[in-house]
């Protein structure tokens, strides 16, 4: 496990705060087309589905890198984490090259690279440059930062969203993404001095995070959450049509989604570790998330539609970080490999269910009722988690 160094050892805030820029430059990019996909799609001469492949990629490569990048942020922790953020900026200055499909796809897909490399960074961050009593708040604000790029991408998008509109939004991202890294390389121009540097562990990384079974009924769980969240966010508007919705009254239900997320990000998991109610947390959250869910299978309509997705981003979206920081408090040599198991589990949760949602995307009924079931599952796994947690106290 890590050393830890003396208590007088203040936390360096700028380096999480730099960090958050960065987490939530690389949700800005990924998520800059999803508000304007037909404008896009009008602009650059190309399909709708073509547009839809540069939000597609990220999670497709995050399945694939997680692991990799997590591996070498365990052994290069600064590097990796520069490396994704020099990655980011670099995509998204890239889309300004060419006023074509073929230079925004090629941005997509180095900033779709660069966000294993950050995301995963999460735990590590906060335990090299903040006291141990800090780390919980680190993980929260860190998370919640991901979860605000999303609305700033949802905001410019509403700002800017027509076609001759998209060039301006792009060098906003760009200019967003590029002072983000610029600060977060000022930010660790030292090492941080909570966790010194780790010897690379015996039987490798991978085996001592996969080894650990905390790690992998965490990285299993994680699935289910993030599956729905993903299917939610987008198939929301058209679930929500048959019953009146329109499409603008659903943008707004999601940004307000995801919103309540960024704000029960960084406010819940703080309070739930110092009372140590993570495992009943998990499942309140799942099981009032499945409620919601069908609630909006039975019930759908846009008060319906607000209130009940309101409550799915308030109390789904905290369970990320609060099983970050569980993998945070249990590994110690391995913490970026067991972010990237979580957040690969997760894609992988987002890809399957967004895939079975949108097979029965003309059944309203039917995909409001799968993701109740999805969240329902994970219940017992959450209250089997009561009693290892509580061995890490």
């Amino acid at each position: 496990m890590a050393t830890q160094v003396g208590t007088a050892v203040r936390s360096r805030w700028s380096a999480i705060g730099a960090f958050a820029l960065v987490g939530a430059a690389t949700q800005l990019v990924w998520l800059n087309f999803a508000g304007v996909t037909t404008v896009a799609a009008e602009r650059y001469g190309v399909s709708e589905s073509a547009i839809g492949w540069l939000a597609q990629v990220f999670p497709l490569l995050y399945v694939v890198l997680a692991i990799p990048a997590g591996l070498i942020l365990d052994r290069w922790f600064r590097t990796g984490l520069l490396i994704g953020a020099l990655l980011t900026a670099i995509g998204a200055a890239v889309r300004l090259i060419g006023d074509d499909y073929s230079w925004l796809l090629v941005g997509q897909l180095l900033a779709s690279v660069a966000q294993p490399f950050v995301l995963n960074a999460v735990t590590g961050i906060t335990g090299r440059y903040l006291a141990e009593k800090d780390r919980p708040t680190g993980i929260a604000a860190g998370t919640a930062s991901v979860f605000a790029g999303m609305v700033i991408a949802f905001v410019l998008a509403a700002v800017l969203p027509h076609a001759d509109q998209l060039p301006s939004m792009l060098w906003l991202s760009a200019g967003f993404s590029v002072l983000a890294a610029v600060l977060l390389l000022v930010a660790l121009r030292k090492p941080g001095e909570h966790k010194v540097e780790r010897r690379r562990p015996d039987r490798g990384a991978l085996k001592v995070a996969w080894g650990d079974p905390l790690i992998r009924r965490l990285s299993l769980l994680a699935i289910f959450p993030f599956g729905v969240f993903v299917a939610m966010t987008t198939f929301a508007q058209a679930l929500l049509e048959p019953a009146g919705v329109s499409g603008e009254t659903a943008s707004t239900i999601l940004l307000v989604n995801v919103v309540a997320g960024v704000i029960g990000s960084a406010v819940v998991p703080v309070l739930v570790v110092r009372r140590h109610a993570e495992s009943a947390l998990l499942v309140a959250s799942l099981s009032v998330t499945a409620l919601a869910c069908a609630a909006l299978a039975f019930l759908p309509g846009v008060v319906m539609g607000f209130v009940a997705i309101t409550v799915i981003g308030f109390l789904l979206l905290p369970a990320l970080p609060i099983v970050l920081e569980l993998v945070e408090r249990r590994t110690g040599e391995a913490e970026g490999t067991g972010a990237g198991l979580i957040w690969m589990a997760g894609n992988l949760g987002g890809l399957v269910v967004a895939t079975v949602v949108g097979l029965l995307v003309d059944h309203p009924l039917a995909a409001f009722l799968v993701m109740a079931v999805v969240a329902l599952i994970a219940v017992p796994g959450a209250r089997a988690l009561r009693r290892p947690i509580a061995e890490l106290s």
